[in-house]
């Protein structure tokens, strides 16, 4: 089958995702992996691992044993194989719907900011759990897109405003799957992870100026750019000048700053 079916994800360049997540990936990597949290000895899977932030993070570690990070974009593991040269870590194309692993391979499996991109995200937790050995642990954190990304509601809800966003393509991205309050805690209970904890992770968008923002976007990258760059060249350049309007709030151009919450969830096989 078409692996890339499982993931609803627009991959087209490591370096547009850097500028448009990457770095706000690492920032929320060290948060996230306070909250699920680590041991000497560990064999780690990173589900979904893009560039490499989490993996990057977890390598830092000089206790964990091994580290495999597994996406279905060639492209970005093509990057992170680039950036990280630790021994202890490898890298391979997989789904995470279907894990090409044994049962009770790792100690833990971390999924960052991928879960919602998966539209059968229930199965995605329940193959962590079937590669994690008993007493290993499956965590995941995705951002709270309807509530808790300011930085990117301004684009759809001027999308909204503007009438070229239609219910479909606005409840797709407020809604994606695991984003709603409790809904990993369910999901993590359903899979039988035992002790299922929630939490919400708070970090900081941080942008030099309206070019920092838009650059990625109109470069086609991710579910923004994919739907920026679906657009006559008319609405476009009205969703641009609205999106900037909004960006700039009355003040002049420049940097801004916007607080972005993500939920955590982590449970015990």
């Amino acid at each position: 089958r078409n692996i890339s079916m499982s993931s609803t994800f627009n991959a087209r360049s490591a370096a547009a995702y850097e500028q448009f997540m990457g770095r706000r990936s690492r920032q929320l990597s060290g948060r996230f992996v306070e909250f699920a949290g680590i041991s000497d000895g560990d064999c780690i899977l990173d589900v979904g691992c893009g560039t490499g932030s989490l993996t990057g993070v977890l390598s830092a570690s000089p206790g964990v044993r091994s580290i495999v990070g597994i996406d279905l974009a060639e492209v970005y593991l093509e990057s992170a194989r680039q950036t990280i040269l630790d021994p202890r870590v490898s890298f391979k194309v997989g789904d995470a719907t279907s894990l090409p692993f044994a049962d009770k391979s790792f100690d833990r499996a971390f999924s960052m900011l991928v879960l919602q991109f998966v539209p059968d995200a229930k199965t995605a937790v329940r193959e962590m759990r079937r590669v994690v050995h008993s007493g290993g642990i499956v965590a995941a954190t995705v951002w709270d897109s309807f509530g808790g990304m300011p930085a990117q509601r301004l684009f759809w809800d001027a999308a909204a405003s503007l009438g070229i966003a239609n219910d479909k393509v606005l409840r797709d991205f407020y809604f994606r799957p695991m984003t709603r309050p409790n809904e990993m805690l369910a999901a993590w209970s359903e899979a039988g992870l035992k002790r299922a904890e929630q939490s919400s992770i708070t970090i900081r968008f941080e942008y030099e100026n309206f070019s920092d923002y838009w650059l990625p976007i109109g470069a086609g990258e991710a579910a923004l750019g994919k739907f920026a760059v679906s657009l006559s060249a008319e609405e476009r350049a009205a969703l641009e000048q609205a999106v900037r309007k909004v960006y700039l709030g009355g003040e002049p151009d420049g940097a801004r700053s916007f607080a972005t919450t993500a939920w955590a969830c982590k449970g015990t096989v």
